[in-house]
């Protein structure tokens, strides 16, 4: 590069920066045409079908994905918290194998429609809930993921402690200046600044290419989770009473601890099972997403064993059981040998854990935020937010030493996203019978405006689904002032199930007895023709290349994808 490049590059860069600084419409991203899309409506190509050079993902990257999201902590630690309720290690293993096949299931089936259409969720459920009621899934999504994503990665910056203290053992013994109120301490916030620092960088990796990232967390990960249980498992010389101790409820309390154990577990993964054609639609083939179907049970079982394993020989070698791998790291601090082998295992588990952030949360928020406001965000932009608003201005560290009643709140917050599952596997599997109109997905103005943008069938079966539970929510939430029946409970201890099925069958009934005639179309009309843009790509989501790709691809009208969808 000559000097007068590089000036003329700084030159550009100042001007930019002045101008984000100084005038908020210089924010906006620019306008780009799309044939799927009407010309009046404001879109970008982070939400067009997938074009056919970016769909990578093939049966490893889905086994890839799944690996990242499953073995992390929480999973670990998952199946061992059961075991505190009363209930067995037998029950736990049970619990975690039906929660994972009640995820699976319609991870699968949802994630059909990225598979065959190729687009992102915040499109596809314009099918089933219509163009404008469609923004409540989306931002009851958003709001999940934003949660979330802060929560990750404050239990992030415990990976960061465990790593620098086996470095410089004098770490943990960093003074604290922060007031109480802060909700954490200086040695707390550092860890997790640099963990912030970590992750920033790689939310920044496009969807497509996610993949290397998930066979990096495969490949360093595994052998560290399998040394862990060995190691625990031979110090404690194969016992472990804790493994086998008996249940200490019987009957019909078992039984709904049992519901409400498996409905806890579930519900933990729930949103994937709704936005996972934000994934599927980079699929190399229609074929690749359906190998989730087997290794979403088999990570998670398998990571929950773990769990218990471990944390039953904790007992034993330390007296005291430890639940997260995290701890039984942290009691390897004591010789050099042994910080070595916690410097390397906490760097695995922070590799998890900020996998599972990214797949989980970072991207899901940025595709709902890039719907929202397409005309200000893409799916980068939409990373950068979320990393600010949910890394920083929601305080997470100040949520998880304090917010009790916020953390329960969140965790039943997932009641709302059963009943979203169900509506959309029924109205791609069954109403539908998966044949939608891509096109009309992005026209307000299309077959699925219903009437002003609302398909009332969704909307009444949400409603019917999610307002029996709202007491129990509240109870969650203030359990001293919200007084409910013992029957509104135990509805709400299997809520996920309850959700689930019941807008499965009673969205079903509505559009066998009220159909919508104009939305039951006779062929698939695809929507992966290639796209002319109207303007240059935006730099900042790293698009030139893929605006050239396009030009020289040429372009088909909304006619001709129509016409070829109905030979």
């Amino acid at each position: 590069m000559d000097s007068f490049t590089f000036r003329e590059r700084g030159r550009a860069i100042k001007e930019k920066t002045r101008a984000r600084l100084t005038d908020r419409h210089s924010w906006k991203l620019p306008k780009q045409t799309s044939s799927i899309a009407p010309a009046h409506v404001w879109t970008n190509a982070d939400q067009d079908p997938v074009p056919e050079n970016k769909r990578t993902w093939t049966k490893w990257a889905f086994i890839g994905y799944w690996y990242s999201d499953l073995v992390t902590v929480s999973t670990w630690t998952a199946a061992s918290a059961i075991m505190t309720t009363g209930l067995t290690a037998t029950d736990a293993v049970l619990i975690v194998l039906v929660a994972a096949i009640c995820n699976a299931i319609p991870t699968v089936l949802n994630g059909a429609i990225g598979a065959d259409l190729h687009i992102p969720f915040p499109i596809a459920c314009r099918a089933s809930y219509g163009y404008w009621l469609s923004y409540f899934c989306v931002v009851t999504r958003a709001v999940l993921a934003l949660f979330w994503f802060g929560v990750q990665s404050a239990n992030g910056g415990t990976c960061i402690t465990a790593i620098i203290t086996a470095i410089w053992p004098s770490y943990a013994r960093l003074p604290n200046t922060l007031p109480k109120s802060a909700g954490t301490t200086s040695q707390g916030l550092l860890s997790y600044f640099i963990y912030w620092c970590i992750q920033f960088p790689l939310l920044l990796i496009p969807s497509h290419r996610l993949q290397y990232l998930f066979w990096a967390k495969t490949v360093l990960v595994t052998p560290m989770a399998l040394a862990m249980v060995i190691w625990i498992t031979v110090v404690a010389g194969g016992q472990g009473d804790f493994f086998y101790a008996p249940a200490t409820v019987s009957g019909s309390t078992r039984a709904w601890l049992w519901l409400a154990n498996l409905t806890s577990v579930t519900g933990g993964y729930s949103t994937l099972a709704v936005n996972i054609s934000d994934f599927s639609r980079f699929s190399k083939t229609r074929g690749a997403q359906l190998w989730q179907l087997p290794f979403i049970p088999l990570f998670k079982v398998l990571v929950g064993i773990f769990g218990i394993v471990s944390a039953s020989a904790s007992k034993q070698v330390y007296g005291t059981v430890y639940w997260s791998p995290l701890d039984i790291i942290g009691r390897w601090q004591g010789s050099p040998g042994g910080r070595a082998a916690a410097f390397f295992a906490a760097s695995a588990w922070l590799l998890a854990q900020v996998s599972v952030n990214i797949s989980a949360n970072g991207i899901s928020f940025a595709n709902d935020v890039t719907t929202l406001a397409p005309k200000w965000f893409n799916i980068r932009r939409g990373v950068v937010l979320v990393s600010f608003l949910g890394g920083w201005a929601l305080c997470p560290w100040i949520i998880i030493s304090s917010a009790a009643a916020f953390l329960n709140f969140m965790s039943a917050y997932a009641i709302f996203m059963a009943p979203i599952a169900g509506v959309l596997v029924c109205d791609y599997w069954i109403v539908k019978k998966r044949r939608y109109d891509v096109p009309a997905l992005y026209d307000p103005d299309g077959i699925y405006k219903y009437r002003w943008g609302v398909n009332w069938r969704a909307l009444v079966v949400t409603l019917v689904v999610i307002v029996p539970l709202l007491p129990a929510l509240a109870q969650k939430v203030t359990p001293q002032n919200v007084h409910i029946s013992k029957g509104l409970q135990n509805l709400f201890t299997f809520n996920w199930l309850y959700g689930f099925f019941v807008a499965l069958f009673l969205y079903y009934f509505l559009n066998y007895f009220f159909p919508d005639q104009t939305t039951l179309i006779p062929n698939v009309v695809p929507g992966d023709a290639p796209v002319i843009r109207a303007v240059d790509g935006d730099v900042e989501s790293g698009s030139i290349q893929d605006e050239k790709i396009r030009e020289e691809s040429g372009s088909t009208s909304t006619k001709e994808i129509k016409e070829i969808g109905a030979a």
